[in-house]
């Protein structure tokens, strides 16, 4: 047998720190409904919050992390209701903002200008500090994580961050975040595993909502 056995009456020296990484997997949903206003949730929007949490509850994860606007807290807490002590932490880079402009030549000729007056129409502050908050998004939620535990969060956000992690997962160019759009409260779910490009899991699931509560949030047209 080989290896040296500890002396008798001495501890054992203790094992050296890990210096590796471990996968993230990252937990992303939008927002329940909310009231015209924005100011909160609807009924429905707090059923589909609920819901989530529900959907969640034998996932071990580690924090719940969302934007300052009411609709992501309400949804945030709403879920952690259904979940036994997981911390909830408030993020301004989870917030709801443009997280690239693209220039005009990034995007096809015959939708440039609609696309770009539309852009434009959204206030001042999520157009200039939308680009800082999304690398700083990128910096807090992706990636592997330290150590030699796995590690599993919630992001509770708004459908731009949604579409710009995605985005980023697939290493598509920047603009392509544009067109993305994500279901009130469904589950998406991105794999960040040490040494391999970011896997998505699944996207927009909304297996845990009742079919009353699908494709709240998404443009009528493209509603299933």
């Amino acid at each position: 047998m080989t290896g040296t056995a500890p002396t008798p009456g001495r501890p054992p020296a203790p094992a050296p720190p890990s210096s590796g990484t471990a996968t993230r997997h990252l937990y992303v949903t939008r927002h329940g409904e909310a009231t015209p206003d924005e100011s909160g949730l609807t009924a429905k929007g707090r059923r589909q919050a609920a819901l989530l949490g529900e959907r969640l509850r034998d996932i071990p994860l580690s924090a719940i992390h969302h934007g300052p606007l009411p609709r992501a807290e309400q949804t945030a807490l709403l879920a952690a209701d259904h979940l036994d002590g997981v911390p909830v932490h408030r993020s301004a880079a989870a917030g709801d903002y443009l997280p690239y402009v693209p220039g005009r030549d990034e995007l096809p000729p015959e939708t440039a200008d609609a696309t770009l007056e539309r852009l434009a129409a959204f206030p001042e502050e999520e157009r200039t500090a939308g680009p800082a908050l999304a690398r700083e998004a990128l910096a807090r939620f992706t990636g592997p994580v330290p150590g030699d535990e796995p590690r599993h969060e919630l992001l509770v956000t708004h459908n731009f961050l949604v579409a710009w992690l995605i985005r980023e997962a697939l290493e598509a160019p920047p603009h392509r975040w544009l067109g993305l759009n994500h279901c009130n409260a469904a589950l998406t779910l991105i794999r960040y595993a040490p040494g391999r490009p970011a896997t998505i899991v699944f996207y927009n699931d909304l297996r845990h909502l009742p079919e009353d509560l699908h494709w709240t949030g998404f443009p009528p047209e493209l509603r299933g």
